[in-house]
Order: structure tokens, then sequence, then C-alpha cells
């Protein structure tokens, strides 16, 4: 199946991998939605795009973790946004999905070098 040409240089995240980019994007800050949209687009160069279909469901579930807090602000543009910030909670739980990264990055390098057992 070939994807759309809009499609090509995307990545489609693995579950649960959106709300530790989330919690890392609020490490730095408070930021509303769009903003940790943009972040997370500058940071990635383009590749990871967050839909607000997908954004605004994770961030309502980290809020009700207690991961994130939020109130309602002025955007810079002038207009009331909804802001998010991490919660202590919420740095002790990326610490520990951070970690579960790592490894689960350390397990697949493991396996996609290692020396080919004769598999077809």
């Amino acid at each position: 199946m070939t994807k759309p040409p809009g499609y090509r240089n995307r990545i489609e995240l693995l579950q649960g991998t959106l709300d530790m980019l989330i919690l890392q994007t609020l490490k730095r800050g408070p930021a509303h939605g769009y903003g940790i949209v943009q972040a997370l687009r500058a940071r990635s160069g383009d590749v990871l795009q967050v839909e607000t279909g997908s954004l605004y469901p994770a961030l309502h579930r980290l809020e009700r973790r207690g991961w994130v807090s939020s109130e309602w602000k002025q955007s810079e543009s002038n207009q009331r946004a909804r802001y998010y910030r991490i919660t202590a909670a919420g740095k002790k739980q990326l610490v520990a999905d951070v970690s579960r990264w790592e490894q689960m990055i350390e397990v697949m390098g493991d396996i996609l070098n290692a020396a080919d057992g004769g598999a077809a």
C-alpha cells in the first residue's frame, strides 16, 4: 500500500510516546496546545506532525492522571487559551517514560543490528 505524498516523511507515534513528548515539551515551560504542536514540529524538523485530534485527548488524559495541570490565560495573540504545565507527578512519570524508551531503543538496536541468523 502506497502512502499519500504528504505522509512520506511522517512518523506514526507508538502508543504512549505522544504523552512522553508532551511532558518533555512542557518540562521546558507552560504552553497552550498550538504551542506544543509547534514545538514538536520544530524540534523534529517537521517530521512529527501531531494533529489536534490526537493532541487534546492526550492532554486531557495527562490532566486526569495528574501529570499536567491547566489554566486559562491570554495567548501571545491576545486570545484566550488553555495553558498546560507539567506537575511534579508528571516530571516523575517523564523520567520513568524516558528510561523505558531508552531501554526500547537499545533492544530495538540489538535486534536490528544482530547478525542474520539464517532467517529468510
